[in-house]
């Protein structure tokens, strides 16, 4: 962030694909950390991390899960996390919320199941209800986690509520970005 700051244009960010996730985070942080820099698309993750590790980009966005070997070869730096938490893994590693002017900063992915929207309703809770059985299991969060992943359950509700929040936030971040569908 303070090279950033201190050197206005000359940040570059690898993410993956325009319009993913790890881009829209890029774009996030970007404006909300005020930092004038340039966010560079890759193809996929390992066109990221060989960018990344040949020095063609300065940082990059990228989830956690792929990242891991390349981190414990020590092949690339961890330098935070867009989440609400530090990493298990990496405690050391701080939560970009944490740096002055971002405590509201949060980018978590979540994943979610769906089924056709003429599924009776009965189908659906049950299809909820043993989701929420499998996700409480010691060995399926146990799993999960392996791959920074948190095991979460929600209602229907819950998530038909947290995919309005979302369309309404990463709408935003696209019209504050600029960014246009092609």
């Amino acid at each position: 962030m303070a090279f950033g700051r201190a050197h206005p244009g000359k940040l570059n960010i690898g993410t993956v694909q325009i319009g993913s996730t790890q881009h829209l985070a890029a774009e996030l942080l970007r404006s909300q950390a005020n930092l004038i820099a340039q966010i560079v698309p890759y193809n996929g993750t390992p066109a990221l991390i060989q960018a990344l590790r040949g020095g063609q980009i300065d940082a990059a966005v990228e989830i956690l899960g792929p990242l891991k070997t390349q981190i414990h070869a020590k092949a690339v730096r961890l330098l935070g996390v867009m989440g609400d938490n530090r990493p298990k893994d990496w405690p050391q590693t701080p939560a970009v919320r944490e740096l002055p002017g971002l405590s509201s900063f949060n980018v978590s992915s979540w994943n979610a199941l769906a089924a056709p929207g003429k599924t009776p309703k009965a189908i659906v809770e049950r299809l909820s209800s043993e989701v929420a059985k499998l996700l409480s299991m010691p060995e399926m969060v146990q799993r999960l986690a392996s791959f920074n992943v948190q095991a979460r359950h929600s209602t229907p509700g819950q998530l038909a509520q947290l995919l309005d929040t979302d369309i309404r936030r990463w709408a935003d971040v696209i019209q504050k970005a600029g960014l246009t569908p092609t």
